[in-house]
């Protein structure tokens, strides 16, 4: 697997936008690259449960969750799942939960913290549309990169060696 050093990618390529840092790494991939699939839903997680229920093929989940930090979007559960299906990370601009259990499945997840309660389940939100948060917009079919330096957002795949 190519090794993701998100310095070492913003040297090679500056025209990759950066994530403002604010987020915490809490999977057990701590670097983590693939395509963008989006989420947008605030305080309900039922659009984060079917993404990560389906094959993510190599894909990194983004979710806009409106940088709620009132509850978890994302607990031990639907990470492990995510990880059967082949995604190959999340984002949340929200929060996260189970940590310690996170920190050992083999996904990649960054968050804005981690809350206990867990979110409501109305149904609500979009998929696969344009968001944006920390600075940086997000459309299905760019390519994010992240690691413990923080998150890369590039129009299209990079060649890294």
């Amino acid at each position: 697997m190519t090794q993701i050093v998100t310095p070492d990618i913003c040297d090679a390529y500056p025209e990759v936008a950066v994530c403002d840092p604010i987020f915490v790494n809490y999977g057990g991939q701590e670097a983590f690259f693939g395509p963008v699939k989006t989420v947008k839903c605030f305080e309900d997680n039922s659009l984060v449960k079917q993404a990560v229920a389906e094959p993510g093929d190599g894909a990194v989940l983004v979710v806009d969750a409106g940088g709620s930090t009132r509850c978890a979007m994302l607990g031990d559960m639907l990470a492990e799942q995510a990880a059967g299906n082949g995604w190959a990370g999340v984002i949340m601009y929200g929060c996260v939960r189970d940590v310690d259990i996170l920190a050992e499945t083999d996904l990649g997840i960054q968050a804005l913290g981690a809350h206990p309660r867990k979110s409501e389940k109305r149904g609500e939100g979009k998929r696969d549309v344009p968001v944006a948060f920390a600075g940086v917009d997000f459309a299905p079919g760019q390519w994010v990169y992240a690691d413990n330096n923080g998150i890369l957002v590039a129009e299209s795949r990079l060649e890294l060696d």
